[in-house]
């Protein structure tokens, strides 16, 4: 089993992040301010926690005040920045930073979002079911936002149905991922895509797992989650 000291993290912090404008404007939205905070910054202190050391920050939008903020930081942990030059999607934004990714298994995590799953447990899950990609899942009372899964047996994804409307309850997306590096090369050979659309459904049978966490999905896209994931933030310690 691969120490998590040697699995690299690739975080996805290009959106432009419009719902938020009204509430943050000056800054790219994984870095808005919780309890002083940069929410990147709370996202990075989580994931650490479990011994992930080398972080790779896929950046698009106002990229600079992410570069900066993070080449300044003072640190044990190890930052690299790879820029979209235009927004590539979250397919994209992975297959772009391909040459950074040292590790053969590897870790990616949305920018925007926070749930607290217990990452140790959740790479033993993929490394045991020899899965090419494993997602993590949470259950939701109102699916029509998010991406919503359904599991078969032995944890095996069979369906996947992104922000259809179709579902109002069910297991849905967190947005945290691992992948084995070979992944790369079955993704689309275009600039641009997403993984929920452009990847995600053409995984080959057998190789697409689902974990499941009771944990709460928070994120920050609009003003109203945002003030929600500041209350969480000053409830609980991260």
């Amino acid at each position: 089993m691969p120490r998590i000291s040697t699995i690299d993290v690739v975080l996805l912090c290009g959106g432009r992040g419009k719902r938020l404008k009204p509430s943050v404007n000056n800054r790219p939205k994984p870095m808005a301010e919780i309890n002083n905070r940069p929410f990147l910054d709370i996202l990075i202190d989580y994931i650490s926690g479990f011994g992930f050391r080398r972080f790779i920050l896929s950046t698009g939008y106002m990229a600079n005040f992410i570069k900066e903020y993070y080449q300044k930081k003072r640190s044990s942990l190890e930052f690299i920045f790879s820029e979209e030059e235009r927004p590539l999607g979250t397919g994209g934004a992975i297959k772009n930073a391909e040459a950074l990714i040292k590790s053969p298994v590897f870790l990616v995590l949305n920018g925007d979002s926070f749930c607290d799953v217990n990452l140790q447990k959740f790479l033993n899950f993929h490394l045991d079911k020899k899965a090419l990609v494993t997602m993590a899942l949470t259950v939701h009372d109102d699916c029509k936002e998010y991406g919503t899964v359904i599991l078969g047996d032995l944890g095996l994804i069979t369906g996947f149905y992104e922000k259809n409307g179709k579902y109002q309850d069910g297991l849905i997306n967190t947005g945290i991922y691992l992948f084995k590096k070979e992944a790369l090369s079955l993704m689309p050979e275009k600039k641009s895509f997403l993984l929920e659309k452009d990847f995600f459904p053409n995984i080959g049978k057998g190789l697409f797992y689902g974990y499941k966490t009771d944990r709460p999905l928070l994120d920050i896209g609009t003003p109203e989650r945002y003030d929600k994931a500041k209350e969480f933030f000053k409830k609980d310690i991260y």
